[in-house]
């Protein structure tokens, strides 16, 4: 059971709750309001109404990331996650604050991770989704950061970087989308490896933030130095040891160019390809290279990493705590910017980690 809305506290017995639901699939183009549509529906939250072993939360944020693209087509293809069934509310890694509780590990007032809250303001769910209970005021980290750097995009940046890129001290690494949720991370994470880190972005204040703010040695601009060929001839004269893919297409096949022997591309995603049916989708035209470079090119979902996600965890709140990592976030606020905020993915309109402040 699901909702959000109305009594902003939780106290009363039912609120009036505002969630977005998959009213039509999207197979090709970015989701419009004729795909997501939000409404408004009632929700008991009285503890005599929640189920033994569940909790009532107020959700206060809402992470909003690529995957989620791939999950509105309705069809299973790519990367294979289950579809978004039509009329039902749409889920969303988030943080949120616990209202009520029939379970013993929970309290009112908790602030407790669940990777699949739904997008709405409210819910009941079952305390074992929750996947921890933070203290922002003791680890001293802002709960956006659980949503970033401590969440899905981190942890897609570590596995590319710590384990699958085998990075070793002067590797020459290269990360598209580097101002991304993903991006900026692995770009940190490959100096603290003393690798030599190289980006691409889509304007030149990005290309300023991930070499001001992220420590990047270099940056481009791909719309403005649209040779990309050209481009990484100019950024890697020595090759690339290491390449984190996270857009696909015409970008990876000029990678395959200046790929050395050996080299490692970890795929973590191709967003340049989400809004696309297959058929319609830019094939790679030098795959030939993976072979005769013998390129070890490995695509990887975090799922199958969940059992190194408490050691990223402590390793991630380490170098925060340190000032070794830094994030920025696009803050959209109040449920109803959730549409907007997916669409911004597919824009060069947000920089760094796109989030949803549903509650204060």
């Amino acid at each position: 059971m699901v909702g959000g809305g109305g009594d902003r506290g939780g106290s009363g017995a039912v609120v009036e709750n505002r969630e977005w639901y998959m009213a039509s699939y999207a197979p090709k183009g970015v989701p419009t309001s004729d795909h997501l549509k939000l409404r408004s529906v009632p929700l008991n939250v009285s503890t005599e109404s929640i189920p033994d072993s569940h909790v009532a939360v107020q959700i206060l944020w809402l992470s909003v990331d690529p995957y989620l693209r791939t999950r509105m087509s309705g069809i299973e293809d790519g990367l294979y996650f289950p579809q978004f069934k039509l009329d039902e509310v749409i889920s969303a890694f988030g943080v949120g604050r616990v209202i009520k509780s029939r379970d013993s590990r929970y309290g009112e007032g908790d602030i407790v991770l669940n990777p699949f809250f739904p997008v709405a303001e409210y819910c009941v769910v079952p305390a074992d989704l929750l996947i921890r209970k933070i203290d922002p005021t003791a680890s001293r980290i802002s709960l956006p950061d659980y949503l970033s750097c401590l969440g899905v995009p981190g942890f897609a940046a570590w596995v590319g970087i710590e384990v699958l890129g085998e990075l070793k001290p002067g590797s020459n690494v290269f990360i598209s989308a580097a101002a991304g949720g993903v991006g900026m991370f692995a770009g940190q994470l490959a100096k603290l490896k003393g690798c030599r880190v190289v980006g691409s972005t889509g304007s030149d204040e990005k290309v300023r933030l991930v070499k001001e703010e992220f420590g990047y040695d270099e940056a481009f601009n791909y719309n403005k130095e649209t040779d990309w060929d050209a481009a990484l001839s100019k950024y890697f004269p020595n090759g690339i040891d290491v390449y984190l893919d996270n857009v696909g297409g015409k970008m990876l096949e000029a990678v395959l160019n200046h790929i050395n022997r050996r080299g490692r591309i970890p795929v973590c995603g191709m967003i340049s390809q989400y809004n696309k049916v297959w058929t319609e989708r830019e094939g790679v035209r030098n795959l030939l290279n993976v072979v005769g470079k013998e390129v070890r090119l490995e695509g990887f979902l975090v799922r199958t990493y969940l059992d190194r996600f408490s050691e990223f965890g402590m390793q991630m709140e380490d170098y925060i705590k340190q000032g070794k990592l830094s994030s920025k976030h696009k803050i959209y606020n109040g449920i109803e910017s959730f549409l907007e905020g997916i669409g911004s993915l597919f824009s060069s309109s947000n920089i760094g980690k796109v989030v949803i402040q549903v509650s204060p």
